[in-house]
């Protein structure tokens, strides 16, 4: 089975040209606005070889002038690709690390005598212990430093550091606030190696590693920027969307030391080695057409006019020659003949988005519409990855599907039970309680049950301790009543509400297990029983967390599975988003718009899952409440479709199609 269909997935094409570009001149231009030099790779294991590549150039030099190589390597899953290439030149290639000395660039503290989730562990595991490095030339922070020694230790660190003229290469990665190692926002370029309090933002980013959020490192040793750019190379990793934004800072934006990486244009030898992915908010990938001549898709036509308007302050029709040739775009005037063909064009492309009737419309002529007219009604099966996706994410769609008689089914993938608070469950315990007292006194199996919860809840209980399997199946309980409960408001079904608990999930920690062939093979039966004209699944691969992409993959694994039955043939596949972020409006292709009722009844909807309102434990960055988040997006896609000229809606929920292969 295929488990990593979501990495396939490419809302667009991007010519090579674009971004490995074999002319000088011309490679040149396309990185005019990019102040550190960057190489971007089609993914991140074509990029990993390179990187391995010029690190193991750099050890084979030094050992050809009979020097020892200093590296300064990171942890993190970034350089997990690195790692492994570098060891399979050491099998195959000969590549030696005899005379290479590794610092580990930032580990956390205090250190863990067990090593867990420790960069430490994560560097013997994939590099140290597999090549023929000398057992002292790998050297980090370990467990026998006290808290009292932490600054002689940082000290001594530094001076090891500098004892060898500094380090001949660096290796980092970059989190989502700009950091490196764990040079956290407003590091200054003068730091030298010293314990760090890690910002809100990287505490979250690794909260997914860890049981509870309570046994997140709240600290670091790491070695300082004026370190890292003394060394002789660095190389700066990152892979996937979620770091596109910063990633524009870091290589874009000017040098501020509350985006640390960014002190990285400073050095003559740094290079920011990223994939496609990663690059996707870049001039020369976001905006080509500022940069040199574009390969013109309909896609990049609709995004360049939307950036125009929003530049001019105009809306599509109003668009004139004169602000295409200002801005850059005389190419499309070239290509269509003039400003207005290029407005009709895209304007009507938009237009031809939006559907109140997202099953299609019956006895309708659906030449331009994004669904199908027949067959009708449809069956309906929407995958949510928590109890509260489907409702948070579509759910005025959700509404509107039942509305228009389809048969609509929905598929809860997780239990959702780390995501509720253990107040939830005494309160829910506490109210049992008192109904076994008041109807059912003799039974003391329950009682002495629901007594027995409480007393862990409330007393045993410590931070970080997993849950019993008793207080799991009661959040997991509670997930899904509220779940029922919000599907029984909108008007699907119960018989048609299905709780999947995928094992990947059912861990009872934070840390969750990889996919696997169990959590697929739970899915294709309910797609094969049902044999849907419509699937919609979450698109939202922002989710810190990974739980998303996990399903994503599980519910398009099963797809994939059985893609050559003949009733899939007719099946349509929507991607949603709505949690985390949502579609940018080049991508849209089916726009579904809210009434300011039907938006009224999407919040309840949501609001029907009450364990996740004040006490949800993993929002993410965005402290407001999922209804909050949900209506603002709603709300600012519609904003933009009016302010281009299209009509004005309460709200908008927006669709990607997947395609199968």
């Amino acid at each position: 089975m295929k488990y990593d269909l979501s990495s396939k997935i490419t809302l667009e094409h991007i010519p090579e040209s674009y971004f490995q570009s074999n002319d000088m001149i011309e490679s040149l231009r396309q990185r005019r606005f990019e102040k550190l030099r960057t190489n971007i790779y089609k993914n991140p294991e074509e990029g990993s070889v390179f990187a391995a590549q010029r690190i193991a150039s750099l050890i084979r030099k030094k050992e050809e002038i009979d020097e020892p190589c200093f590296l300064g390597l990171s942890g993190g899953s970034s350089t997990l690709g690195v790692y492994d290439e570098l060891v399979r030149m050491h099998r195959e290639e000969d590549l030696s690390f005899a005379d290479v000395t590794i610092f580990n660039v930032s580990e956390f503290f205090p250190v863990h005598e067990d090593g867990r989730h420790s960069n430490t562990k994560l560097l013997r595991s994939y590099l140290v212990d597999k090549v023929d490095i000398k057992p002292g030339n790998f050297i980090t922070p370990d467990a026998s430093i006290n808290r009292s020694d932490v600054y002689e230790f940082c000290r001594h660190y530094e001076e090891l550091i500098d004892q060898n003229d500094g380090l001949d290469l660096v290796l980092v990665s970059v989190g989502l606030v700009g950091n490196i190692a764990y040079n956290e926002p407003g590091s200054q370029v003068s730091t030298l190696t010293r314990l760090m309090l890690l910002d809100n933002e990287s505490q979250r980013d690794l909260a997914h590693l860890y049981s509870s959020v309570s046994e997140v490192p709240s600290s670091a040793i790491t070695i300082g920027l004026s370190t890292i750019l003394n060394a002789g190379q660095v190389i700066l990793l990152a892979w996937g969307q979620r770091k596109a934004g910063i990633l524009k800072e870091i290589i874009q934006g000017k040098v501020d030391d509350n985006v640390p990486a960014s002190f990285l244009q400073m050095h003559e030898d740094a290079l920011a080695v990223i994939d496609l992915n990663a690059a996707q908010q870049l001039t020369r990938i976001r905006q080509p057409w500022l940069v040199g001549p574009c390969e013109w898709t309909n896609n990049l036509i609709r995004r360049a006019i939307v950036w125009l308007c929003a530049e001019t302050g105009k809306s599509i029709l109003k668009l004139t020659n004169k602000d295409y040739n200002q801005h850059g775009l005389d190419e499309l005037l070239v290509l269509y003949g003039s400003a207005y063909n290029v407005n009709i064009k895209i304007f009507n492309d938009l237009q031809h988005t939006i559907t109140g009737w997202p099953g299609g419309k019956p006895n309708a002529d659906d030449t331009n519409r994004p669904e199908r007219a027949t067959p009708y009604p449809k069956r309906v099966l929407i995958f949510s990855p928590h109890p509260d996706d489907d409702v948070i994410s579509m759910g005025g769609t959700l509404q509107r599907l039942v509305d228009q008689h389809h048969e609509v089914y929905v598929a809860y993938e997780t239990s959702g039970n780390i995501a509720v608070g253990d107040e939830e469950v005494i309160r829910y315990v506490a109210l049992m309680l008192n109904v076994i007292n008041r109807f059912d006194t003799n039974n003391k199996y329950l009682i002495d049950k629901y007594q027995s919860i409480l007393s862990f809840l409330k007393a045993e209980k410590q931070a970080g301790d997993p849950d019993t399997a008793d207080v799991l199946f009661l959040k997991a309980q509670i997930r899904r009543e509220e779940a029922r409960t919000a599907c029984q408001y909108i008007g699907v079904k119960l018989e048609n509400v299905h709780f999947l608990d995928l094992p990947f999930y059912e861990t009872g920690k934070v840390q969750k297990d990889k996919l696997s062939d169990a959590d697929i093979l739970k899915i294709i039966p309910l797609i094969y029983k049902i044999q849907p004209h419509q699937i919609y699944v979450a698109g939202d691969l922002a989710d810190p967390h990974g739980t998303h992409k996990i399903c994503l993959d599980a519910a398009l694994a099963a797809i994939h599975e059985l893609k050559d039955e003949k009733w899939m043939k007719d099946c349509r596949i929507w991607m949603y988003r709505g949690a985390w972020a949502e579609w940018e409006i080049d991508n849209i292709e089916m726009a579904v718009p809210i009434s300011p009722e039907e938006l009224r009844r999407k919040r309840n909807s949501i609001l029907k899952h009450q364990s996740q309102m004040d006490n949800a434990p993993f929002l993410g960055n965005d402290e407001r409440l999922f209804w909050q988040r949900a209506e603002e997006r709603n709300q600012t896609t519609a904003n933009l479709y009016n302010k281009l000229g299209l009509a004005s809606y309460e709200a908008i929920e927006a669709f990607v199609e997947y395609k199968i292969d």
